[in-house]
């Protein structure tokens, strides 16, 4: 049969869970729901360019695809495209049309460097190689097993440190600004081929506070003397899946195990709400949060490149 590519219909309810099923059988790692899919779709900053497409064979979706324009950062013409084909369908010319259509929409919204994440085994590696993608960056993906494995001891309020208390994100919902200050600076800090900056606060709340999958009473903020120092942010599926999806700490604050606190709160709450399977990625230079991550009993359970494409 042929395979076709289209966009997303987000109308469709079977679409948005076809996205689904295939990034969970591609990635299980990925935290995400019919819900989020249309949600970044329909949400999406015009600046963005947001585009979904989903490859079709036979009237089944076997692949999607994911891209837009990096319009947050400061250099321009940095775009993103992350791309799934399903096992069971690969070798039939999904990935390359998708992939073509994607660069195709990205070239006509003006980008020149195309950021896409690639798993790190020779098949993929080469798919990317082969349409001019050069490798960069590593991050590993890490889980834990909330439903088996131990997670270090819970600190009660009366063992925090003299001035450090421990929030929900669900405290700040009449004014979130103070976590969107501490969002910017730890994403300023955040390793990566792309520098973001997040100056739009309209833009962050629309994008990042009110995602579907953000669980505000599972994402922690420290303060200190009543100033936010630290936090980790909580995705999660509903079900059984929880990502840790940004966890840090604002520079004065550093080195006082602020943020291994947060992540370690969240955690205890995410067991005790029936969360298993809980996930985090990291760069793999960035030694302080894999050391963090292997103290709480994190494992590595897959590995993504970094592949970059220059658009002629």
């Amino acid at each position: 049969m042929t395979v076709i590519v289209r966009a997303l219909r987000a109308e469709d309810p079977l679409d948005a869970e076809s996205v689904v099923r295939i990034r969970r059988a591609v990635a299980p790692h990925l935290v995400t729901t019919p819900q989020a899919v249309t949600f970044n779709v329909a949400r999406a900053n015009p600046a963005q360019h947001y585009l979904l497409l989903v490859a079709e064979e036979n009237a089944t979706v076997i692949g999607t695809a994911r891209m837009g324009i990096v319009y947050d950062s400061p250099l321009p013409g940095q775009a993103f495209l992350s791309l799934q084909v399903h096992p069971d369908h690969r070798g039939r010319g999904a990935g390359t049309l998708l992939a073509r259509s994607a660069e195709e929409h990205l070239a006509t919204a003006g980008a020149t460097s195309v950021h896409c994440t690639v798993d790190d085994t020779p098949a993929t590696r080469a798919f990317a190689e082969h349409r001019g993608y050069h490798p960069s960056r590593a991050a590993h993906w890490q889980r834990v097993d909330l439903a088996g494995g131990a997670l270090p001891p819970r600190l009660s309020p009366e063992d925090l440190p003299p001035g450090v208390e421990l929030r929900t994100a669900a405290h700040y919902t009449d004014d979130p600004r103070p976590v969107f200050a501490a969002d910017a600076e730890v994403t300023a800090d955040e390793p990566g081929d792309v520098d973001v900056d997040l100056t739009d606060y309209d833009d962050w709340l629309s994008h990042t506070w009110h995602h579907p999958c953000l669980d505000r009473d599972l994402t922690m903020v420290v303060e200190v003397d009543g100033r936010v120092a630290a936090f980790t942010a909580a995705h999660t599926d509903g079900d059984t899946r929880y990502l840790s999806a940004m966890t840090g700490t604002l520079r004065e604050f550093r080195g006082r195990g602020l943020a291994k606190l947060a992540k370690n709160e969240s955690l205890h709450r995410a067991r005790t709400a029936g969360y298993t399977d809980a996930f985090t990625a990291n760069d793999a230079e960035n030694a302080p949060m894999l050391a963090i991550n292997q103290w709480f009993g994190y494992e590595i359970c897959a590995t993504e490149i970094q592949h970059v494409h220059e658009l002629a």
